[in-house]
């Protein structure tokens, strides 16, 4: 197996799959980098059973072959190589000659065959849409995936294809983001799925390298076709990211959602979050909550610790309603409203003791529990 390849491209295709590999590899291979040379590119593929990526790198292929390598000292490798053109010869013992300039690298590897392979989708359940329109939506709920390991189902982010839409949830149980859009949903085809954490963070991470996407999952795994043509980074054809779902069933959410909200104020984004995140900057880990006191047209975000002292932050609104005050964990208000893009949005409450819900225009709800008011 003999190829020419560009450093960077190299070092760029490297990047794309380092992360699924773990510090604690169940077996020596699954830190492993898996280099296939065929035609005129390279497909390198990662895998820690649960979570796989495979990227192709356009490539000068000289003799066709496969070799496994230790992914994250061949990356630091390739990185620090002097000259832009790079050579990489495996030898039938799977030893790698790798060379640039005046640098000479003899690395050893594995082959081909203990390495687990990814597993191709037949047509289960597939939809097509914009890259730019998932990665948008993940942003607007992944921050309320929950971390507690005990509750392992809402260790993820919640897809739902049905109703001619696709739905997305996250919840920890103390706050639930829910975003929506159209999309044609044919009977047989509507299906729901839980993406681990770990998935969500990698497609956050690798979403904007095209127009589209492909999605294909089934009741116990999903696979991410991600449109990835780019001359400049050397990538070729399309990045294919598969993963494991949480198995089990997603609690009803629609419960959750308040029926009814008295009052509805609408709110200019950044200088809300502006003001509570001022205000939160005197909270402390025994007293975490920013009050916010309606009166007519003016809301007022206060918070005190008793170890810093207290802010008050005013604004001016549109309200009429009665006067009334509810406390939240500023971090529940601030997440939703960074992760946004809108302008204005909404803030709906009904009471002292009752979740606060932030909406916008678009199909986006935040339901944040309050906090009790000493």
């Amino acid at each position: 197996m003999k190829f020419k390849i560009n450093r960077d491209h190299f070092s760029n295709g490297l990047a794309q799959v380092l992360n699924v590999v773990g510090s604690k590899a169940t077996m020596p291979i699954l830190s492993n980098v898996l280099i296939e040379a065929e035609k005129d590119c390279i497909t390198l593929t990662t895998t820690n059973l649960d979570l796989g990526i495979r990227a192709k790198i356009k490539a000068e292929v000289k003799e066709t072959g496969s070799v496994t390598l230790p992914v994250k000292r061949l990356a630091g490798i390739v990185r620090e190589l002097p000259q832009i053109d790079v050579s990489f010869d495996a030898a039938p013992n799977h030893q790698v000659k790798l060379s640039s300039g005046g640098s000479i690298f003899r690395i050893m590897g594995i082959g081909k065959e203990e390495f687990p392979p990814l597993p191709d989708f037949g047509d289960d359940k597939t939809f097509t849409m914009e890259q730019s329109e998932l990665i948008g939506m993940l942003k607007s709920v992944s921050y309320a995936q929950s971390t507690d390991e005990t509750r392992y189902i809402l260790n993820g982010v919640y897809f739902n294809f049905r109703d001619g839409k696709l739905s997305l949830v996250a919840t920890d149980g103390r706050r639930l983001a829910l975003v929506s859009k159209e999309l044609e949903v044919p009977a047989e085809k509507a299906g729901s799925i839980i993406l681990p954490a770990k998935t969500v963070n990698e497609l956050l991470r690798m979403l904007d390298k095209g127009e589209k996407l492909k999605i294909s999952f089934n009741d116990r795994r999903a696979a991410f076709q991600i449109n990835a043509d780019n001359p400049e980074s050397g990538l070729v054809d399309s990045i294919y990211l598969y993963s494991k779902v949480v198995e089990g069933n997603y609690p009803n959410y629609q419960q959750v959602i308040p029926k009814e909200t008295h009052q509805r104020i609408k709110l200019e984004r950044e200088l809300f979050v502006e003001c509570v995140h001022r205000a939160a900057l005197v909270c402390s880990d025994k007293s975490n909550s920013v009050k916010l006191k309606l009166t007519s047209n003016h809301l007022e975000v206060i918070a005190s610790s008793p170890d810093f002292g207290e802010a008050h932050e005013t604004m001016a609104i549109a309200y009429s309603g009665p006067d009334l005050q509810v406390a939240f964990n500023p971090q529940f208000i601030i997440d939703p409203l960074r992760a946004l893009t809108k302008d204005e949005i909404y803030f709906e409450i009904k009471d002292e003791v009752s979740p606060g819900v932030l909406k916008t225009d678009a199909n986006f709800l935040c339901v944040v529990m309050p906090v009790r008011i000493n």
